[in-house]
């Protein structure tokens, strides 16, 4: 009796992986097209937006950090911030506590954030539509689920890089 339950259990456990792994690849679909639409807005490319957030979110930060954390080569690196500090949206300083007098930082222009704030005021007014309808237990579920999808996508990507 035991395991013809455990096997219906094991079956439904199996569809709703599979449910939630097709509504994470929807959602990165639909996350595509509305970074490439904010992007043309405020005309950044995928790769300069994504810079951009990782400086806003996690900067100051030194080109090879930033390197690593966005998954780029330094080389390509190089080109995006010179993208971002002729459009306005960054500044490059001297490092004052590095050894290596040629070290630098980059910091977002944060006085620019209200721009990106505006264009993406839409998605962020529907996520909190989205998010009231959860208990605060839900949304601790729900962010926790969030960031270890994000941490098995950073070691997914760190094992198609080696």
């Amino acid at each position: 009796m035991n395991s013809v339950r455990d096997r219906g259990t094991s079956r439904e456990h199996r569809r709703l992986t599979t449910a939630v792994k097709e509504s994470l690849r929807d959602l990165n679909t639909q996350l595509s097209l509305l970074n490439r639409r904010f992007g043309g807005r405020i005309e950044l490319k995928d790769a300069d937006w994504t810079c951009l957030d990782l400086i806003n979110r996690h900067g100051p930060l030194t080109p090879s950090a930033l390197a690593r954390q966005a998954g780029l080569h330094p080389a390509t690196l190089t080109g995006i911030l010179d993208r971002l500090q002729r459009a306005g949206w960054i500044v490059r300083e001297r490092d004052p506590d590095a050894a290596d007098r040629r070290a630098i930082t980059v910091r977002s222009v944060r006085e620019r954030n209200s721009e990106l704030y505006q264009v993406l005021s839409g998605m962020n007014g529907r996520m909190d539509e989205v998010c009231a309808r959860y208990t605060a237990a839900e949304l601790e579920v729900i962010a926790d689920f969030l960031r270890r999808t994000g941490t098995a996508g950073a070691e997914s990507a760190r094992e198609l890089t080696d």
